[in-house]
This record gives structure tokens, sequence and C-alpha cells, in this order.
């Protein structure tokens, strides 16, 4: 699963991607080189925040989750394109070093992603964004209670 595709990587950067993904003989437009890369950013990407989110919980990503993860995928998958095509500028390089940085970050504790709904809530929690880690307050009623044992309350 790639956490970006070939039309978003061109909407970010059109002219650098078009650059990159030019064939060598023909200088036609030939997006291979650009998947491959996306797909290699995606892996590069899991195996970071693989040091605090699961594959289960990065499959739960919401909208702003995944599109934080989009930008990231763009940012190094260009670079990998634009290295193997010995196309590669210091910006692509800044962006990338920049991007994995920000992921080193995130799987530090040092920022968030935001999740669809984890069980364990009042309600199917379908519609409630978390993070895995956050604590739920909501639980069964208490069994040993003061109230059931004479006490005050």
């Amino acid at each position: 699963m790639a956490y970006a595709t070939v039309d978003e990587l061109m909407a970010r950067h059109p002219n650098e991607a078009a650059l990159v993904a030019a064939d060598e003989t023909t200088r036609l437009f030939n997006p291979a080189r650009l998947v491959r890369a996306l797909e290699d950013a995606s892996l590069e990407i899991r195996s970071i925040l693989a040091a605090r989110w699961s594959k289960a919980d990065l499959e739960r990503l919401d909208e702003d989750g995944a599109a934080t993860l989009a930008v990231y995928a763009c940012d190094i998958a260009l670079y990998r394109a634009a290295l193997s095509a010995s196309r590669l500028t210091e910006e692509m390089r800044e962006r990338a070093q920049a991007a994995l940085k920000r992921l080193e970050g995130l799987a530090a504790g040092r920022g968030a992603l935001t999740f669809l709904g984890v069980g364990g809530a009042a309600g199917d929690g379908a519609d409630m964004v978390t993070s895995p880690g956050d604590v739920l307050v909501d639980g069964p009623p208490r069994v040993f209670s003061r109230r059931a044992y004479g006490g005050g309350g």
C-alpha cells in the first residue's frame, strides 16, 4: 500500500516529477520510476513508524493522517526517483531529509497522527478519531463501590 499516488506526486511537484519520470532515450513520460519510488518511500515510512505504530494501526489512518504521510511519501519518492535518474537537486535532497526527520520525530512521540475510531468507548466508535495511545475513560459501572458496602456517598 503506497501512501501517495503518481497523480498526487505530479500535483505537488509537476515539473520535477515530469523531469524525473522522463525516459532517458525517448524523453516520453514513463510513470514506472515514480511508482517504484512511491512504493519504496511507503515501505520506508512504515519501517520508521513501526517503532510506534503497528501495520494495522497505520491502515486505520483518518483523512488528515493519510494526507500527512502522502506529503512525506511524495518528498521521499521524488528524491529516490531523482537519485536513480541522476537528476537530483539540493532542494529535493533537503525536502526528503526534512520528511525523514519529521517521520522519526513522529516515531519518537514528538508528534501525532490521527486514526479512525477504536473500540471501547460509548457508541460504535466508527466516527471517533483517536491515536492508538489515547486513554479512554469511559468504562463499565463500578462493582465494588462505597455505596454497595455501606460506605458514604
